[in-house]
């Protein structure tokens, strides 16, 4: 008989949705907060939204293990950037240190799937869409996560961002309004729940503008 080796990884896929939105003074960042592993649900109530800096927020999906030891590296690495700057880290500098640090550990990866929204230096909403090794690029909107494949073309048709190939360079932030931009996340994550067993429970929706940032859920079905 030949030997049977047990198929052990240092992965896990926990699912979840995230979404984020940029308009021309505000950002929506949104994610699902059920937390799942095969067909088993490890909790309902989980966030996946970390609050990074001042107009920065994060959502992940993938493995929270490594998101998690991700969002203690990033908070490490802005306390150090606090006391050597004496201000707080702006979003598009977020954006590159994310970068970097998912970069740095490419060859053993965060299997974390990001994506970044605030109010950059002129106050305008910017969103950054992440691969696992650090790939990164600026949108006007994006979605990661298990339910990305049925959430990304229903925004691409509401939005219909410009290519980044047209010159000049258009801007990528979105028409809507603040509140068109909650109810849109609202409708994309009630479809991708009917659909997508790994998303679910509640929708955790952040809203950074200049008057700071305020926070809202929305509930989904449960099953």
């Amino acid at each position: 008989m030949t030997k049977q080796h047990a198929n052990w990884s240092p992965y896990d896929n926990n699912g979840g949705s995230c979404v984020a939105i940029a308009g021309s003074d505000y950002c929506v960042i949104a994610a699902d907060t059920r937390m799942s592993t095969g067909y088993n649900i490890l909790t309902r109530d989980y966030s996946k939204i970390s609050h990074l800096a001042e107009k920065c927020v994060m959502a992940s999906s993938g493995f929270q293990a490594d998101v998690k030891a991700l969002q203690k590296v990033l908070s490490a690495r802005h306390l150090t950037y606090q006391h050597q700057h004496n201000k707080q880290m702006s979003c598009p500098a977020m954006a590159q240190l994310l970068s970097n640090t998912l970069y740095y550990k490419r060859f053993f990866p965060y299997y974390s799937f990001n994506v970044l929204g605030g109010l950059d230096s002129e106050g305008k909403g910017c969103v950054f869409t992440y691969d696992a090794v650090g790939s990164y690029e600026r949108v006007g909107y994006s979605s990661q996560g298990s339910g990305s494949t049925l959430i990304m073309p229903f925004l691409d048709n509401q939005l219909k961002s410009p290519s980044p190939l047209l010159l000049p360079a258009q801007d990528a932030v979105t028409p809507l309004s603040e509140t068109e931009a909650v109810d849109l996340v609202k409708t994309v994550f009630a479809s991708a729940t009917e659909r997508d067993i790994y998303t679910g429970d509640k929708v955790e929706i952040v809203i950074l503008n200049a008057s700071g940032i305020h926070r809202e859920f929305m509930d989904l079905r449960k099953d």
